[in-house]
């Protein structure tokens, strides 16, 4: 699912009029591809990748086969850090917040390896012709991809920013030859935007307060490739629902994402995103209704090809408390913390939030229990500090 964090770090320019053909790499319309990537958009990043392979292996001189691996090998890892949970970027608080992950270093020297290929199989293409749009759009991918990791995973904002810049001027490059390279279009307008929206002092913190963007025509960009790319079209829509989301456009971004969730109902992240919008939106009972459809279809063998139920389970908790069902919400912030693939962050902000509802209960017996459940689990962390000072003293809501 590619992805809601590709919007971080990317790339800028001015929208083009629309045009009735869209121009592309003929590999991007081959059916081996467009099936890679249906597994990719089900979650099956194993399926994908294997699949990306073996085009890559057909064609070991083509940067964008080479960009395919990349692609799902940075969205598996990701997925599996729990950075594809969109909740972490509806606000700026990612940008100065602490989130500790479990970097693989086998991973990051992977995204590195094919990162490097990639541009240097385009920049083999470029000698022979500066002019290859192709070979501009695959290195420009590559470096955006990899720019994702550098801010996602490593949180190096500034080095993830300048090879965003890279990825900008790659990809307006290619426009500029062909305006009807539409896929070219996502990376451009996610820098757009992204750069239009970020606040200055965190430019001026990654050395980056000269540079401008426009909310507006990243919007605008994103608006075309989403609807005309050849496979730019899902990650577009991606982003525009995520950046709708922050600007508190619910409806707007809903509507977006149940149309991704009709498109690929198998797509966990996606149904998810449906009662995390309802939840945003203040429609508590909707949303909890659809947080209970999709922990329901985590549970059928094989629905969902991947899946975190324990980020269902927390958002569940969340909206029951918001409906002061306060027992419901417990019960539901303890699946969260129990579920195998809990972060220890994500356990934490669980037990925190069960210990909180305790307390709101006149339950402090048991609300210190599961704030000594928060330290156990980290007792340096933020989460701990929080559940010292509720020992001491009741949460009361305020």
């Amino acid at each position: 699912m590619a992805r809601w964090a590709c919007g971080l770090t990317l790339a800028a320019a001015v929208a083009t009029g629309h045009a009735d053909t869209v121009d592309t790499s003929p590999l991007n319309r081959a059916p081996e591809v467009r099936a890679a990537f249906d597994r990719f958009y089900l979650m099956d990043y194993d399926g994908a990748i294997t699949r990306f392979e073996a085009i890559a292996a057909a064609h070991p001189q083509d940067p964008i086969a080479t960009d395919y691996v990349l692609d799902a090998v940075l969205f598996r890892e990701l997925f599996r850090l729990d950075l594809l949970d969109t909740t972490f970027y509806a606000n700026d608080g990612f940008l100065t917040g602490k989130h500790t992950v479990m970097e693989d270093p086998k991973v990051r020297d992977q995204v590195k390896t094919l990162s490097d290929k990639a541009i240097e199989q385009a920049n083999n293409a470029l000698k022979t012709n500066p002019n290859d749009v192709n070979a501009l759009f695959a290195r420009g991918w590559a470096r955006s991809l990899e720019a994702t990791y550098l801010a996602m995973v490593e949180r190096g904002f500034g080095a993830g920013m300048k090879l965003a810049l890279g990825a900008k001027n790659d990809h307006e490059q290619a426009l500029k030859l062909d305006p009807n390279y539409v896929d070219a279009k996502m990376v451009v307008g996610i820098y757009q935007y992204v750069v239009g929206a970020l606040p200055f002092a965190f430019k001026i913190l990654v050395g980056f307060a000269g540079i401008h963007g426009s909310k507006t025509t990243g919007m605008t960009m994103l608006h075309d490739s989403g609807s005309r790319g050849v496979i730019t079209s899902v990650e577009s829509r991606t982003a525009m629902t995520l950046f709708l989301r922050r600007e508190a456009k619910y409806g707007e971004a809903y509507g977006m994402v149940k149309g991704l969730a009709d498109e690929y109902p198998r797509d966990f992240l996606f149904c998810l995103e449906e009662a995390n919008l309802l939840k945003d939106a203040g429609d508590g009972q909707k949303a909890i209704a659809q947080y209970r459809v999709v922990i329901a279809d985590a549970k059928r063998p094989g629905y969902f090809p991947e899946s975190h139920l324990e980020l269902a389970y927390f958002g569940l908790g969340d909206t029951l408390r918001g409906q002061k069902m306060y027992p419901d919400a417990v019960q539901a912030y303890q699946e969260a913390a129990g579920m195998p693939t809990t972060s220890l962050e994500l356990k934490r902000r669980s037990l925190l939030e069960a210990g909180m509802i305790y307390d709101l209960m006149n339950q402090h017996d048991r609300a210190k229990q599961e704030y000594q459940a928060v330290i156990d689990a980290g007792s340096e962390s933020v989460q701990a500090d929080q559940a010292r000072k509720y020992e001491r003293s009741a949460y009361t809501g305020h």
